[in-house]
């Protein structure tokens, strides 16, 4: 497969997958199918409209309105199955089921946005940042949307997670294939958010101070 077509499967399937973990944010606040589309869709594609907007580039969705079809597409499948598959429905919409999709989600977009940086001629520094951005801002303006804490913000290792995962395809995309370098930075990505979400890995808070 040629490293173009990679990219662009990623980038559908980390689309499906984000817009999946925003319709069931909305969905366990009994929304109705325009919130959950709209929470879908925001999650699915607001990392990517910042990412381009940063980096001066089209925004992707603009020109390829299919992306948007497919955020509207996986709400509706979500609400469809809340009516048809009210068992199966239930197990999705659990919390734990929320944070593995968006875990994948996470380890896929910050490969995406790093490697969008590094074709807009970014140094590395930035490429990694603008994967943490990818992948972080879409479940952003979702949280925030449905009155939630926003996720990056939980103790849990998250945003970490993403410049972990991006720093790594930065760091070994000169040096191996394309596509080892892209296994290799969701692999890192994916794993430490799964340890936080098993383990509560996390960082440090801030220390209470003596008074």
């Amino acid at each position: 497969m040629a490293i173009s077509s990679l990219l662009l499967w990623l980038d559908y399937f980390g689309v499906v997958v984000f817009a999946l973990s925003g319709a069931i944010v909305a969905a366990q606040k009994r929304l109705d199918p325009v919130g959950l589309m709209l929470a879908a869709t925001v999650t699915g594609i607001g990392g990517g409209t910042l990412r381009d907007l940063l980096l001066d580039r089209p925004v992707f969705w603009l020109a390829a309105w299919h992306y948007v079809a497919l955020t509207a597409g996986t709400a509706l499948f979500l609400y469809a199955l809340g009516w048809f598959a009210p068992r199966f429905s239930r197990w999705l919409t659990a919390n734990r089921a929320l944070d593995w999709f968006d875990a994948v989600g996470l380890s896929v977009f910050c490969l995406i946005g790093a490697q969008a940086a590094l074709a807009a001629n970014a140094n590395g520094f930035i490429a990694v940042i603008m994967g943490v951005m990818t992948a972080s801002f879409g479940g952003l303006i979702r949280d925030i949307l449905c009155n939630e804490i926003p996720m990056i913000l939980h103790r849990e290792i998250y945003a970490t997670a993403a410049a972990a995962g991006a720093a790594a395809f930065v760091l070994t995309e000169g040096w191996l294939a394309h596509e080892v370098a892209l296994m290799i930075g969701a692999a890192v990505a994916f794993s430490l958010r799964a340890m936080g979400i098993v383990r509560g890995w996390h960082l440090p808070a801030y220390p209470t101070l003596p008074e």
